[in-house]
């Protein structure tokens, strides 16, 4: 397979799993999960990982980082006792950076490249390629959950992910790193209610099973019933992506790896789709 997008998942990104040995029992089935899924990502040897983050949050504008080389501490603002300032070192992707704001500005998407080396990344970034690539062999880019964007305008993101990829030759993972259900409650060891735990293992079925019509279709319904997390943009374009990679490849399939697990009344898996031709 040539340029384009040639996997997309939906990766965990739970703060209490951030440090494996401080993680709590019942999340360690997700920091499984993701070791395992990043090992058969790293095999179909992308070029770019392209992560949108469901805890770097933009009012109105989309950014796409361009720094030759991400390096700094993460500190997780809404929990500094769990990712208290924690190193990172990879290379970027300045050029697919600028072609994927170029490209976004030419559908009427406010876009922008940042460079700016006093952002840190958030943990949403940092927590998942701590466990998908430990040894940040991959370059990465990164992209904001985009408050004034609703779900259509996030679809089309995903959807000119793999546009770019495919010009610019990238062989590209896409990264949705969200929650799914997300109504959240004090009490990390509590789980989503029973129908929002149904409607969530019905999605995962969904993606396993490449039906992305029937996802898609239904997602606004699902995203308003189980409170996805950040109203669902990153996922859906997630979705976009798959939209994107079907057109062009076929058929899709998924696997999850390791469980399905609650982080104070969300929930929380590792889901990786890729065209089932490949």
């Amino acid at each position: 397979m040539a340029g384009g997008i040639i996997a997309a998942a939906v990766t965990a990104h739970v703060p209490r799993m951030g440090i494996e040995d401080k993680a709590p029992d019942f999340q360690r089935g997700l920091i499984a999960g993701s070791k395992a899924m990043g090992e058969v990502l790293r095999a179909l040897k992308p070029d770019l990982f392209v992560l949108q983050s469901a805890h770097w949050v933009s009012s109105f504008n989309w950014y796409v980082t361009s720094h030759a080389l991400h390096k700094g501490y993460c500190v997780a603002d809404e929990a500094p006792d769990l990712i208290p300032g924690l190193p990172y070192e990879r290379k970027g992707d300045p050029e697919f950076a600028t072609a994927l704001a170029a490209a976004m500005k030419a559908r009427d998407m406010p876009a922008f490249t940042t460079d700016n080396v006093h952002r840190s990344w958030d943990y949403a970034c940092w927590v998942p390629m701590t466990y998908l690539d430990p040894e940040s062999g991959i370059p990465l880019i990164e992209l904001p959950t985009c408050l004034a964007a609703d779900h259509a305008e996030n679809m089309q993101a995903g959807r000119l992910v793999h546009e770019v990829a495919k010009k610019s030759g990238r062989r590209v993972v896409f990264l949705a790193s969200s929650a799914l259900t997300h109504k959240i409650v004090r009490g990390p060891h509590l789980w989503p209610t029973d129908e929002r735990l149904a409607l969530d293992r019905d999605f995962v079925a969904g993606l396993v099973a490449g039906d992305v019509d029937r996802l898609s279709r239904d997602f606004a319904q699902y995203s308003q019933a189980t409170a996805a997390e950040m109203g669902g943009r990153v996922i859906a374009s997630l979705l976009g992506s798959l939209e994107a990679m079907r057109a062009d490849y076929g058929p899709l399939s998924g696997r999850q790896y390791g469980d399905y697990a609650q982080s104070s009344g969300s929930g929380n898996v590792n889901v990786a789709v890729q065209p089932t031709a490949h």
